[in-house]
């Protein structure tokens, strides 16, 4: 049986927010068990939570068993006076804030003891996300596998043996997606630029990135680069492309940069 917390606050109940909350509830998670907390909540997430009989912004919570933070990481600031109260010695802090260490979190949720902090991605939503997460050395064994559960249940997981992995995670699975989506908008572009109709290219760019996505997801025990050859026949159109793409300068270099920056920034926003 699943083990879950027997009391959870989310605070922040935006996109990220929003997607793990549908999770949790799909994935067995008491709705009686979850409040959402969101100074703002979007017309969306009210009628969501209605339905299912989600608390939403109640008068005065009580301190739960463990607290997600979904919030922006500028936001910790402002929120943290409010967040505090909230959070017993023996609460759960589960953050998913970019950039923010178990020390920032220390430093402005003073009782804190427990501390996880993880970064799931956008596909989350769709229950196609992927996470990866570290704990302080005073989350115990039930906390660890609330976390996991919480996290799992809304697509892969893994666990980190450092704090400043998290950081990595960020730049590839965190910021992952809007990689994907810029390929797919650079592709239809350069199917502009070759002749094809914008919707067309439009068309075959999402198509052949959607595609290429689900034979992964369905061969998982095939690696991406076998996959690649199976496309590339020696001399052809694709070997070509790719002669472009893998040249010393070309997309893993393209990549490598965008993702250190991406790591960087996270590391920026802390404190």
């Amino acid at each position: 049986m699943t083990q879950w917390p027997e009391s959870l606050i989310l605070v922040g109940a935006g996109k990220m927010g929003g997607a793990m909350a549908r999770g949790w509830l799909a994935g067995g998670l008491p709705a009686a068990s979850l409040t959402l907390i969101d100074p703002q909540p979007s017309e969306e997430i009210v009628t969501f939570a209605s339905s299912r009989k989600v608390a939403v912004n109640p008068a005065n919570p009580r301190s739960p068993a463990a607290i997600a933070l979904a919030i922006k990481p500028q936001a910790l600031e402002g929120a943290a006076a409010a967040i505090a109260p909230l959070v017993a010695e023996n609460t759960l802090v589960l953050s998913i804030l970019a950039g923010k260490t178990i020390a920032d979190l220390r430093s402005r949720l003073p009782r804190s003891r427990a501390v996880v902090r993880a970064m799931p991605n956008t596909p989350a939503a769709i229950g196609r996300g992927v996470s990866a997460a570290f704990a302080s050395p005073e989350t115990t064994p039930e906390q660890r596998q609330w976390c996991e559960n919480l996290l799992r249940v809304v697509g892969g997981f893994h666990w980190v043996d450092s704090e400043g992995a998290i950081d990595a995670v960020t730049a590839i699975s965190g910021s992952g997606p809007a990689y994907v989506f810029a390929l797919t908008e650079a592709m239809a572009a350069a199917g502009e630029r070759l002749g094809l109709s914008a919707e067309l290219a439009m068309s075959l760019a999402r198509g052949t990135v959607e595609g290429a996505a689900e034979l992964m997801h369905r061969d998982p025990e095939t690696t991406p680069e076998t996959l690649r050859r199976h496309v590339t026949s020696p001399g052809g159109t694709t070997a070509a492309a790719l002669a472009v793409l893998q040249s010393p300068k070309g997309l893993e270099d393209l990549m490598v940069r965008a993702c250190a920056a991406a790591r960087d920034r996270a590391a920026e926003l802390a404190g």
